[in-house]
């Protein structure tokens, strides 16, 4: 991601530093061996372990001192079950208050709203009469509104009005709606997704540098069409930076791709951490941590002149939302903040994030097809380097341990595939379907607000209360300068002036260069990325 390279490039490594990591939880650590067989396990000098056949590269260096594979080791496996976890549901600030927001966990659909004393409530997405979609119902006084009968839910999911029923007649025990437990930390809702074990707040995620002082950070979402688990691959490979976001920002250049240096420090059943850096600097100042089911971080600390110790971090908080789908929270911060987010504002730096995604969206997806396609394991179909893909190999080598208990996986050496065919929503639910029948364009195929995620506006837009007011504003700009441009060219035309002609031509001309600007900044936020080498 170009927005890794930029928030790890920007702090400059000319600076001293000094980096910490968390203390290794159940480390498990590779064993330093090497056998001259058929199969063979090295440890490089970076950390990466390899175990893969010994065929010759065209140089004649053999291959695994290059590769990663898998290793001899036996993999242990624990119990793992994915509903009993915590799942990122949406930005805290971005939750509408006043409608009801549909959401997915893998298969599940959830709906999220706000009460009458604004506390989070979170349902199964599904009317118990003629199972309508409560998503696409209103919030009347603080109580969920199914808009198909009228049917009313509160708190912990008791019906408490049905229109129909007699004046007499009591309300169903059975008239109420599966409920799960959310909880709203450091600006983001998570969701427990088991409805037979009570939450584990242990495993509530907790991020440290978010809670130090003085700590801003830049928050996005974006919804995806490829699987969470190519995602937060993707998110994890900093060797892709320089050349797919080749001068996205100011910091990827694809004539900086170089070999990387990465040093695994930690193996547990919820996943791996270690250090990683550029190989021609000698070091590696970058912690990387990636922990089940959905949470990767980089982290990084920088020590300036003055002695003083800056923190800075990248997390990605990555939800699987059905077959081939996904949702990113992306959150960037530190306690020391760049110039240029001082200089240019908040949205720019959306839509930015917005085109990096676009940049990487074709082969992530047609990646997402070829995993399906050829059901098999990883190892069979990638080819990864221990200069570039260390990270990679090891979250698929995580898959292999917990897989068993998710709904599917692609793993290292082990797959399960789905049980249950791709669900195919061919209507927006809640608050989608509301901006999606929004003038101008009424949802049409094609336009900007057509329900679809290869459209910017439906992958960030919709999610953004503030990218949402910027397009408005923008909107309403654009409309009132046209309107007084051409007001002043008809005025122009009318007086005899010569004076009062130029001044008014001006003045329309300005008024045009104004819409011009707001065209602009609209077609920023809204329209997507296209690489200008590929035939149009």
């Amino acid at each position: 991601m170009a927005l890794v390279n930029s928030f790890l490039c920007s702090t400059g490594t000319s600076l001293p530093f000094s980096v910490s990591a968390p203390p290794p939880k159940h480390v498990l650590r590779w064993t330093l061996s090497f056998r001259p067989t058929s199969r063979s396990k090295v440890h490089g000098r970076c950390g990466a372990t390899a175990d893969i056949k010994t065929a010759s590269l065209v140089d004649g260096e053999p291959d695994y001192a290059v590769l990663v594979g898998p290793t001899t080791e036996e993999q242990p496996t624990g119990d793992y079950d994915w509903t009993q976890e915590w799942y990122p549901l949406y930005l805290t600030q971005n939750v509408p208050e006043d409608a009801p927001l549909g959401l997915k966990v893998f298969d599940k659909h959830l709906v999220l709203f706000k009460d009458a004393n604004a506390q989070f409530r979170c349902y199964e997405d599904r009317c118990p009469h003629r199972l309508a979609k409560l998503s696409e119902g209103q919030l009347i006084d603080g109580r969920l509104e199914c808009l198909y009968h009228g049917w009313q839910f509160e708190g912990a999911g008791k019906c408490v009005k049905i229109p129909q029923l007699p004046a007499d007649a009591k309300i169903p025990r059975a008239a109420c709606v599966k409920t799960y437990e959310v909880r709203d930390s450091q600006g983001v809702i998570w969701v427990w997704m088991s409805l037979k074990t009570p939450p584990n707040v242990s495993k509530l995620p907790w991020f440290e540098n978010f809670a130090r002082p003085g700590f801003q950070d830049v928050s996005t979402t974006h919804e995806l069409p490829y699987d969470h688990s190519i995602l937060l691959e993707n998110l994890m490979d900093p060797a892709h930076i320089p050349i797919s976001h080749d001068r996205t920002d100011w910091t990827a250049k694809r004539e900086d791709a170089q070999p990387l240096c990465f040093e695994v420090t930690e193996r547990t059943d919820r996943g791996f951490a270690g250090w990683w850096g550029r190989e021609k600097d000698g070091s590696m100042p970058n912690f990387l941590r990636f922990e089940a089911p959905c949470v990767l971080q980089n982290n990084r600390e920088i020590v300036d002149k003055n002695g003083e110790i800056n923190y800075f971090t990248g997390l990605f908080l990555c939800r699987p939302t059905g077959q081939g789908k996904s949702m990113l929270i992306v959150r960037f911060g530190g306690t020391k903040r760049s110039p240029l987010a001082k200089v240019f504002p908040r949205w720019y730096f959306h839509q930015n994030a917005s085109k990096v995604f676009e940049q990487d969206m074709g082969f992530l997806s047609s990646q997402n097809e070829i995993l399906l396609k050829e059901k098999v394991p990883t190892k069979e179909l990638y080819l990864n380097l221990k200069s570039s893909d260390t990270w990679v190999a090891e979250y698929r080598k995580w898959m292999d341990k917990a897989g068993h208990g998710m709904p599917y996986h692609f793993g290292h050496n082990t797959i399960s595939l789905p049980k249950e065919p791709a669900v195919v929503e061919h209507a927006p639910a809640g608050l989608v379907a509301g901006q999606s029948a929004s003038s101008p364009t009424k949802g049409g195929i094609g336009t900007m607000h057509a329900p679809n995620l290869a459209n910017r506006y439906f992958r960030h837009v919709i999610h953004c209360k503030g990218c949402r007011t910027v397009v408005k504003a923008f909107q309403t700009w654009k409309n009132a300068l046209s309107a007084v441009a051409v007001a002043l060219t008809a005025l122009a035309i009318l007086v005899s002036g010569r004076q009062w002609k130029a001044i008014l031509l001006a003045s329309a001309f300005l008024c045009s260069v104004g819409v011009y600007v707001c065209s602009t900044a609209i077609a920023m936020n809204t329209t997507n990325f296209i690489r200008i080498h590929r035939r149009l």
